[in-house]
């Protein structure tokens, strides 16, 4: 009756930013074409075209904690104006964490998981759910990326 409700945007008007291109967009055959929100601003794809514009297919959201454990690139945390940042690809992508505790944890859990992925390709026979240092960070990554 009053005030107005916030429209989510056409399929053709929503668009999404890469470090090389700047702005894509969802190609018409991708499956998310018709998607209109995405709880994450942050998509992964395994495809990009250039056709009358540049289109990006195979893509999927990604949360912000898979992001950061399992993003490309270095990991750097720092303080800026009061506000913990963690950035990732040089700074391209950046998170204000909630408090320097929470940003050192997610450092601290990326490292070990950095360190038990190179255990695993040094030893590939290795499973990582049978040995007590590999099955408690795997459950922390699950319980951290279910309960977000």
């Amino acid at each position: 009756s009053t005030g107005a409700v916030k429209m989510q945007p056409k399929a053709e008007e929503l668009k999404f930013v890469t470090k090389n291109d700047g702005c894509v967009h969802i190609h018409p055959s991708s499956v998310n074409y018709q998607t209109r929100h995405f709880e994450s601003p942050y998509l992964v794809y395994h495809e990009k075209i250039k056709t009358s514009r540049v289109f990006i297919r195979d893509c999927s959201m990604v949360s912000v904690y898979p992001l950061l454990l399992l993003g490309g690139g270095q990991f750097h945390m720092q303080l800026q104006k009061g506000e913990f940042v963690i950035s990732l690809d040089d700074g391209w992508i950046r998170f204000v964490a909630a408090s320097h505790q929470v940003a050192e944890l997610v450092k601290e859990l990326r490292c070990e998981l950095d360190q038990l992925l190179q255990d695993k390709i040094k030893n590939p026979s290795m499973d990582l759910c049978m040995c007590p240092r590999g099955s408690r960070i795997i459950a922390m990554i699950v319980k951290l990326v279910t309960t977000q």
